[in-house]
């Protein structure tokens, strides 16, 4: 079973950003740390760097078990680590269900790799922060 290296982890670190006080995300969810969401994520809550570190490799081993389930084709270090990433910003149901997952499956790796792009809007709308992370999906699944 693989695991995400650091740069994958950095990938994540560096487009989550940290936020040691709840905030909604720009998809509108409560969100703390490194972008971790869910039932124990209320209004006003507050964490420190360790909390933070923490949520985020137990948010991170649910996506690697995600993308080692899913893809059943051989991965290098580098389309691992750019899948997790993915998975941990849209859900691994997005991984589940997308056409790059398809293509990737099939064999296909250059095309499942222009399909990150595909994935750069919120709300309807394409956000600047989210091309800027499916760019450097992208090139970290093709390294």
């Amino acid at each position: 079973m693989m695991q995400i290296s650091e740069n994958g982890l950095d990938l994540i670190r560096k487009f989550e950003g940290l936020r040691l006080e709840t905030y909604d995300c720009p998809g509108g969810k409560l969100t703390i740390g490194y972008g971790h969401t869910g039932p124990d994520v209320k209004p006003n809550l507050k964490i420190d760097h360790a909390k933070a570190t923490a949520l985020l490799k137990g948010d991170v081993g649910r996506f690697e078990k995600s993308v080692n389930e899913l893809v059943t084709v051989s991965m290098t270090q580098g389309m691992f680590d750019a899948l997790v990433c993915f998975s941990y910003n849209l859900g691994a149901g997005s991984l589940r269900d997308s056409t790059l997952l398809k293509k990737l499956n099939a064999d296909d790796r250059r095309g499942a790799a222009a399909e990150f792009l595909n994935w750069n809007k919120a709300k309807g709308k394409p956000l600047a922060g989210l091309t800027a992370r499916r760019e450097s999906e992208r090139a970290l699944f093709m390294a």
